[in-house]
């Protein structure tokens, strides 16, 4: 019989995760009870995939605030420091820039405007084009942009994130100054130790700022990239993808987990014969619409996937092949041209105008944010997400 369901998506249901528990284990246990349970089976290229969280709490990857002002202290002098581009996050970099502060006596704190990195706003364009302001060159100290526009709460939270930013630095004892810029360059006019804190244009700010001459610089990925005092760490990432976890500590973004998803896959491999793709993901890919907010603040979709993951999609566009190539052609005999060109297509489609408005991203980006939203952020309870039928097509 011919299969009437293409792409599922599942939210499987776990135990809480805690450190030291087998995260191997526990998730073909609980992938294995849930097909049993919802009487469905597991196929060749099915993907399972485990939110970066759980990953990261069972491998115990923490760090306090007092751990983070060590490192910012070693590698940043103590002194004064320019902290620059972060995101306007309670989440994401309130705790991170408390542990910051406790390692300065002084931070300039320099926020993008109107929104930072991933759209989250301060303000809105029209208000700039209403004042009469040009966020590409204009710099603004925090006496300006009170007059201008006054205390604005974000959208979605209701927070000042200017006030609130400004209150923890103050509160972790150390000297708070607020400015408004764009340019990398403006911050140097403030201090000559810059930490910048911006996730996807982090290479391109350093680059900047070194060779404006600023005497040390590193960014989020720079700090907390060793243990520090026994702590938990990223090499690659440092304090980038790190989430709140208390008032006082951060979970960081899981290290080292190549060997995990491999481990799953063999395991399912062992008990089901089946040859399944496993990663982990974070944040998925996408804007919404409404906010303005692009949702990637982790530094990566997914730290680690198995090889079957590597690459983009290789896809015809079947309604390009249905209003072109075969726009004469209906029902039985319609299906029959199309089957026929999806399994004589070339491996590289690139160029190929019957693959224009495909998506042009990795695999895992697309099959990431498809995770992301199934599994959600908030009580679903459904850390691992089991994604059938992705690399399907029209002939199966």
């Amino acid at each position: 019989m011919e299969r009437r369901v293409g792409t599922v998506s599942r939210g499987i249901r776990c135990p809480i995760i805690r450190e030291g528990d087998d995260l191997s284990e526990i998730v073909v246990e609980s992938v294995l009870e849930a097909a049993k349970s919802e009487g469905f089976s597991l196929r060749d290229r099915d993907v399972i995939s485990l939110t970066e969280s759980i990953v990261a709490r069972a491998q115990g990857n923490y760090a306090s605030v007092q751990d983070i002002a060590a490192d910012v202290k070693a590698k940043l002098g103590g002194g004064t420091i320019g902290v620059m581009f972060p995101i306007l996050s309670r989440n994401r970099f309130a705790i991170c820039l408390k542990g910051i502060a406790m390692g300065a006596k002084k931070v300039v704190l320099m926020l993008s405007y109107p929104s930072d990195e991933v759209g989250n706003a301060l303000l809105t364009y029209d208000q700039l084009d209403e004042k009469g302001i040009n966020p590409y060159s204009d710099v603004l100290t925090l006496a300006k942009y009170r007059e201008l526009f006054g205390e604005n709460k974000h959208e979605f939270t209701g927070v000042d994130y200017v006030d609130y930013y400004s209150r923890l630095i103050t509160e972790a004892g150390a000297e708070a100054e607020v400015i408004f810029a764009n340019q990398p360059k403006a911050i140097l006019a403030y201090a000559d130790c810059i930490l910048t804190c911006d996730i996807h244009t982090r290479a391109r700010t350093k680059r900047i700022l070194k060779e404006a001459g600023a005497k040390v610089v590193c960014g989020l990925d720079d700090i907390m990239t060793a243990s520090v005092n026994g702590s938990g760490y990223n090499e690659t990432y440092g304090l980038l993808g790190s989430n709140k976890a208390t008032e006082d500590k951060i979970k960081l973004f899981p290290k080292a987990c190549q060997g995990l998803v491999e481990k799953i896959q063999g395991c399912i491999l062992k008990e089901t014969g089946k040859h399944v793709e496993v990663m982990v993901y974070g944040d998925g890919a996408f804007k919404d619409p409404q906010g303005k907010i692009w949702e990637l603040a982790d530094p990566v979709v997914s730290p680690a996937f198995t090889a079957g993951l590597v690459g983009t999609p290789n896809e015809l566009k079947l309604k390009y092949l249905a209003d072109n190539d075969f726009k004469n052609l209906k029902g039985a005999e319609l299906k029959e041209a199309i089957e026929k060109s999806i399994k004589a297509k070339e491996r590289n489609l690139v160029g190929n105008m019957a693959s224009q408005g495909t998506t042009p991203r990795q695999l895992t980006d697309l099959i990431g944010s498809l995770c992301d939203l199934t599994s959600g952020s908030g009580d679903k309870g459904t850390p691992v997400v089991l994604v059938q039928g992705y690399f399907d097509n029209y002939t199966d």
